[in-house]
């Protein structure tokens, strides 16, 4: 029974920004049919944080992908609140536009009048922290301040369930760190509904509401956290780290679980 994106119309959609019900996915590969997401069921809150963590391969950007719309699940069902909106690892930035255009040309696909599209841009690097950068080339901006305007163009697209692969992965330690806490501002000051790819064990700490661990080939949900450490939080903090070495212990037993199949 394969099934394929909807889009949530109903009572549900108050309930749940994201419902994911016994999905599993797989591809063809040169042996047949390669199993990579197993029954899958998860369910993400209006307004909560949750981070998908796991080792290397185990499926989370496919779940992302799934959840997304760019592909479907072999089976189960995916109900969003919306559309979500998408933010890579690659900023994806188009390089011969200024920052705010980048910006304005998801206001325009969104179906924001002409008129209408240059103040909102300004609006939204304002939230992120660029004031000033409409008119700014992809190449005069940081890599930091690259994932901003990712994440303003992200955020231009009026969803309700923002969905991020890894978007700070290439980053230096330093700007990570100050965009996990931009970060944190905005999903409070917004009330999205954001499900996170990492595979950083205190950086799903840090952020998160709620952390599920995936096992590997084929990803399952092996485990999962509730983070009652109240934001703001520090990666260097003692109950980021305490909780972070028990999550560490469980990724390691399924990486070594793995090892022995």
């Amino acid at each position: 029974m394969a099934t394929t994106l909807a889009k949530a119309d109903n009572a549900e959609a108050v309930e749940h920004a994201a419902r994911i019900e016994h999905v599993s996915k797989s591809f063809a590969g040169p042996t047949g049919q390669q199993l990579v997401l197993d029954d899958i069921t998860l369910d993400v809150a209006p307004g909560e944080f949750v981070t998908l963590l796991g080792a290397s391969g185990c499926g989370k950007s496919t779940l992302l992908n799934l959840v997304a719309g760019l592909d479907a699940p072999s089976q189960g069902s995916i109900t969003t609140d919306g559309r979500p909106a998408l933010m890579f690892q690659e900023h994806a930035l188009f390089p011969w536009l200024t920052a705010g255009k980048n910006i304005e040309l998801a206001l325009k696909l969104g179906g924001v009048p002409k008129n209408d599209r240059r103040d909102r841009a300004e609006e939204l690097l304002e939230l992120v922290r660029l004031n000033g950068s409409y008119g700014k080339r992809v190449h005069e901006l940081s890599g930091g301040m690259r994932q901003r305007v990712a994440l303003a163009r992200a955020l231009a697209q009026e969803s309700r369930l923002l969905l991020m692969d890894e978007p700070f992965a290439a980053l230096d330690a330093i700007t990570r760190d100050v965009l996990h806490d931009e970060l944190t501002r905005i999903w409070e000051e917004t009330g999205l509904s954001v499900l996170f790819v990492t595979h950083n064990v205190r950086e799903a700490v840090r952020l998160a509401q709620r952390v599920i661990l995936l096992s590997s080939r084929p990803g399952r949900i092996a485990q999962e956290w509730r983070v009652d450490i109240p934001q703001p939080r520090r990666i260097e903090d003692a109950p980021v780290a305490e909780l972070s070495i028990e999550i560490t212990e469980k990724l390691r037993e399924e990486i070594r679980r793995h090892g022995q199949q």
